[in-house]
């Protein structure tokens, strides 16, 4: 039993004595005090900043960033991206300097508007397709659907639901959203990390990309040499289409707070219109700070497409700019619906 307890203590002060060298940088003499309520604020306030001197130094300056963007001690936020974002404090004090940091989660000030849709038209869709990609190019619509053994990249006149061109991936990919920029078809799997481009036309394979601190691939659109990327949570990345380095990300914040499971996207008059796995609905997306600005249900359409057991989800939504009309279906459904979205 001796011997049980000496043991014991030996391991207790590796552990205390490991613990205490990784401990790294010195603690700040200051700490960050906000007018933020529990941490959250709303991008139409102005954030108010001060110092907590723990140890009462006299100090000579500081200075403040915002998500690395210099600011004052009194800013407004309406330009800055919604979501969690990092304070940092730069101290200067007795000829030394000390940084701080601390978070906020800044909220869109507005509540989204609520949309609704009137159909257009209906066309055929397969039933077999798991639908995670849509979007046109040159009025025909390019598909890329999921599952394991089962994910391919489609070529399809619209009208009548007739495969033009197919791919298959490999038996270990499961398929993911897709867009086209530049006559090259960008398309992601899931969680092997790597997505593949393709010559639009032919549907040659030109090259892979891993993905960088998103860890899987879900939604895919583009505008102005940008691809934007979804990975189900509440971010949206910023790739650079030339490299597909991960540059930047947008937060999806509403009023209340952070929206995830971001999926399928697409581009229209200037917003990202975003699916959201198992809502059966779309998020209006404004992409320059995050903020779901609309929200479009679309749950009715479920039951207007024929019931069976493999019947998913709403999934894909693509916008055609000769109709200018937009078009959703969902995984495993028989139709594709041309929509009106009207604010309700």
């Amino acid at each position: 039993m001796k011997r049980f307890k000496y043991l014991t203590i030996i391991f207790l002060s590796v552990l205390l004595i490991s613990c205490g060298s990784n401990s790294g940088h010195k603690k700040s003499d200051f700490s960050i005090k906000t007018n933020a309520v529990k941490g959250n604020i709303s991008n139409n306030e102005t954030l108010q900043l001060s110092l907590k001197n723990k140890k009462n130094h006299t100090i000579d300056s500081v200075s403040y960033r915002l998500n690395g963007i210099k600011i004052n001690a009194a800013s407004t936020l309406e330009n800055f991206k919604l979501g969690k974002q990092t304070i940092e404090a730069t101290v200067y004090f007795d000829d030394e300097k000390q940084t701080t940091t601390s978070t906020i989660t800044i909220l869109n000030s507005e509540i989204p508007k609520v949309y609704t849709y009137k159909i257009i038209n209906e066309y055929p869709h397969d039933i077999t397709s798991y639908t995670q990609g849509l979007e046109f190019h040159n009025d025909t619509l390019y598909e890329s659907t999921g599952q394991l053994k089962e994910s391919k990249l489609r070529k399809l006149d619209y009208k009548t639901g007739k495969v033009i061109k197919e791919l298959k991936l490999a038996d270990e990919y499961f398929g993911e959203g897709l867009t086209i920029l530049n006559n090259k078809v960008y398309q992601l799997t899931w969680q092997k990390g790597t997505g593949f481009v393709y010559d639009v036309n032919t549907f040659e394979k030109l090259s892979s990309f891993r993905y960088g601190n998103s860890k899987e691939g879900w939604g895919l659109s583009n505008y102005n040499n940008t691809i934007y990327k979804s990975d189900g949570t509440e971010k949206i990345w910023l790739l650079n289409s030339e490299t597909l380095v991960e540059q930047e990300y947008i937060q999806v914040y509403t009023n209340k707070g952070k929206i995830i499971g971001i999926n399928e996207m697409e581009w229209i008059d200037g917003k990202i219109y975003a699916n959201r796995y198992q809502k059966d609905g779309v998020a209006i997306i404004n992409p320059k700070n995050g903020a779901v600005i609309g929200v479009v249900d679309f749950k009715p359409l479920k039951k207007l497409v024929k019931q069976h057991e493999g019947l998913d989800v709403l999934n894909g939504i693509a916008y055609n700019p000769k109709t200018k009309t937009i078009f959703v279906t969902g995984k495993r459904w028989n139709k594709l619906f041309e929509v009106e979205i009207v604010e309700k």
